[in-house]
Parts: C-alpha cells; structure tokens; sequence
C-alpha cells in the first residue's frame, strides 16, 4: 500500500512541476502580442531563471528526474519570458 502512496505523491509532484512551468506562458503570450515589456521586471525573472537553473543541477545531482524535468520546463518558459524583455526592450529603445 505504501508503494501507491508514494507513486501517487510523485504523480502529484509531476503534475505540480509541469502546472509550474505553464504558468509562465501567459506572461510569454502577452508579451509576443503586446510586443511591450513595460511593467515587467527583468530582475525578477532574471532571478527566477537563477533559481531554476540551480534546480535544475540540484535534481540532477540528486537524481530527482521528475523534479529536474519540471525545472527545467519552467526555465524554459521563463527564461522565453526573459529574453523577450530584453528583445523588446533593446528593440523600441533603439529607435
């Protein structure tokens, strides 16, 4: 029995880590349709993407697949999410 428990908690844990990772994307889309990054925070994302990549190592040194996976999904997105502020921000400054 204690077995299902542990499978349906790394089953929980799975699903968290990728709902993680997807909540970036609405931030990604209105960024792309806007084309605008006023009001987001560069530093803040930027910390966001120091604290997932060393997720990201932590998992892997720990063996913790699923915690890496959902980690680095989540860098990606976030990370999306950094470089079109920069994209932005360099783009309609230059002009």
């Amino acid at each position: 029995m204690q077995d299902y428990i542990k499978y349906f908690i790394e089953a929980v844990f799975g699903v968290g880590m990728f709902v993680n990772a997807v909540l970036f994307l609405p931030q990604a889309i209105k960024l792309y349709k806007t084309k605008s990054s006023k009001g987001i925070s560069l530093i803040t994302f930027s910390g966001f993407n120091i604290i997932q990549l060393s997720s990201v190592l932590h998992g892997y040194i720990h063996k913790d697949y699923i915690f890496m996976f959902g980690m680095l999904v989540s860098l990606f997105f976030c990370g999306s999410i950094s470089f079109l502020i920069i994209y932005y921000k360099i783009k309609y400054t230059t002009k």
